[in-house]
């Protein structure tokens, strides 16, 4: 039909194991674009995964209009061609490959200047990066860059972004194929408020040059261009809708789940028995410099331990890099004077030592671990600091593990492997790993990151019981001014040239 872009009709949907989708319809005519939205698990990034053709579908019919007219305006010659070619999918983790073309990446490696080497700048990322043969290219390089704001980044390699950065980074890819369906899942993720703020007027340009949009997102956070919304639930489309006619307040929950207290008190008391410090961190003059990049300059901070910090600035501010060197991950803490739980950095202790201190959450954390492990060892490795269980199970630290899952609401994961589980749930698996040694520290780096608006309030709750119940020190890090928990009353602010703005008490 010439007023459909896409056609999916009556199929079922699987993958592995499981069946994610029975008698699925949805259709998209051209001029509409659309929002998906529903709870985490619901099946938003199923769906967008299944338009882009990376799941088994059987029975009904998928009708990809939009590969049909592209061949019957332009016609080709490549019979390798497939609508595929003419589908963009930005996922909430990259893919990113090193020069030996692999995706060999490990965490520590951004920090690590020698090892970092060995990917490739975003210039040459972006320049390896082929449209469609034939279709004509309005989304040029330049044109691109200049969007998506990546200019002073080009020299910059990949796997030293912030979050953020990587976002941007992995939408300019996408307009780059010059797609004519651009799949986004969950794109503001990760995104500063300048350039959430940015974000209508990106999503207003590339409409504009003809492109279809898909996106999963917040049920508060629908670009202005969206015309129509399709409600998830349960692995189905519950309702579709124009925009128009969507309350996004009628999809707020009626959030009544109240931490166990009991429960958790039992759980933080069992290793209550905690060292003294004067000190958690104090840095003086911290300076970190990449090549000719200064990323950190003149930072000076102390936190005292029960003290509950947000740490708060731009993407690409040096706030990770900043944990980096809390967390024992980046060696330039050698050439600095910085001390962790009253030792000097460099006079003998170990990395272990450090993070056997401290329990961490971050978004690059969740990109780079390794996910052949069950839920439940995911989190039971928390007690030994290594990405994932690499020894026999104990049988203690399994079962306190699992009431750890009961606590976060994801026990019904805990034999399954963390790749089959939804990013919501993965999420919450290493939250839950960060807990469980009841560290001196803890290290929440944008953790409600993919959580729905249920596991957003009740994370946050989850946090101010911890910080109510026990002396645990606390940095945090958001975008999102009403993410951070009530516990915090300290603020450290970067600014993007990596110099200390606001300390306010």
């Amino acid at each position: 039909m010439p007023n459909l872009v896409l056609s999916i009709n009556n199929v079922t949907v699987r993958y592995l194991n499981n069946t994610l989708f029975t008698g699925l319809n949805f259709i998209v005519k051209k001029s509409e674009h659309w929002a998906l939205i529903g709870e985490s698990g619901s099946g938003k990034s199923a769906l967008l995964h299944t338009i882009a053709g990376r799941f088994n579908i059987s029975g009904g019919t998928v009708d990809h209009n939009f590969f049909d007219e592209f061949i019957k305006e332009h016609g080709h010659s490549e019979t390798l061609l497939t609508y595929h070619k003419l589908v963009a999918l930005v996922e909430p983790k990259h893919h990113f490959k090193n020069l030996s073309n692999t995706s060999d990446f490990y965490y520590q490696q951004r920090y690590n200047s020698s090892d970092s080497e060995d990917a490739l700048t975003v210039e040459q990322y972006l320049e390896s990066i082929t449209p469609v043969p034939g279709k004509p290219v309005y989304w040029n390089y330049e044109k691109t860059t200049n969007l998506l704001q990546l200019d002073d980044l080009l020299q910059k390699q990949i796997i030293k972004l912030s979050n953020g950065e990587t976002k941007r980074l992995m939408i300019a890819a996408a307009l780059l194929k010059n797609p004519a369906l651009l799949l986004l899942d969950s794109p503001l993720t990760g995104l500063d408020v300048q350039t959430r703020a940015a974000f209508n007027t990106i999503i207003d340009e590339i409409i504009a040059s003809g492109i279809t949009l898909i996106m999963a997102t917040s049920p508060y956070e629908i670009p202005a261009a969206i015309t129509h919304m399709a409600i998830l639930k349960n692995g189905a489309i519950v309702q579709t809708l124009p925009k128009e006619q969507f309350n996004a307040d009628l999809f707020l929950q009626d959030d009544k789940d109240e931490v166990d207290n009991q429960e958790l008190k039992a759980l933080l008391n069992e290793s209550a028995n905690k060292t003294p410090y004067q000190f958690i961190v104090k840095m003086n003059n911290v300076h970190i410099q990449y090549g000719e990049k200064v990323i950190l300059d003149g930072i000076n901070w102390q936190i005292i331990p029960g003290e509950r910090w947000a740490l708060l600035g731009p993407n690409g501010a040096g706030k990770s890099t900043l944990l980096s060197l809390i967390n024992g991950d980046n060696p330039q803490a050698y050439a600095n004077d910085i001390v962790l739980f009253d030792k000097k950095r460099g006079t003998g202790e170990s990395i272990w030592d450090i993070k056997s201190k401290i329990g961490f959450v971050s978004p690059e954390l969740h990109q780079y671990f390794p996910t052949d492990n069950s839920c439940l060892q995911v989190i039971e490795s928390g007690y030994y600091d290594t990405l994932g269980l690499f020894r026999q199970s104990n049988k203690t630290k399994a079962e306190t593990a699992l009431r750890w899952m009961k606590a976060l609401e994801i026990e019904k994961y805990a034999r399954v492997l963390l790749k089959n589980v939804p990013a919501s749930a993965q999420r919450l698996c290493l939250l839950a790993r960060a807990l469980i040694k009841n560290p001196d520290l803890l290290i929440f780096d944008e953790p409600c990151q993919g959580l729905d608006a249920h596991q957003q309030h009740y994370f946050k709750t989850l946090v101010d019981t911890i910080c109510s119940m026990s002396n645990v020190t606390l940095i945090y890090v958001s975008h999102y001014q009403q993410e951070i928990p009530e516990s915090v009353t300290k603020v450290l602010e970067l600014t993007r040239i990596g110099t200390n703005k606001d300390e306010l008490n």
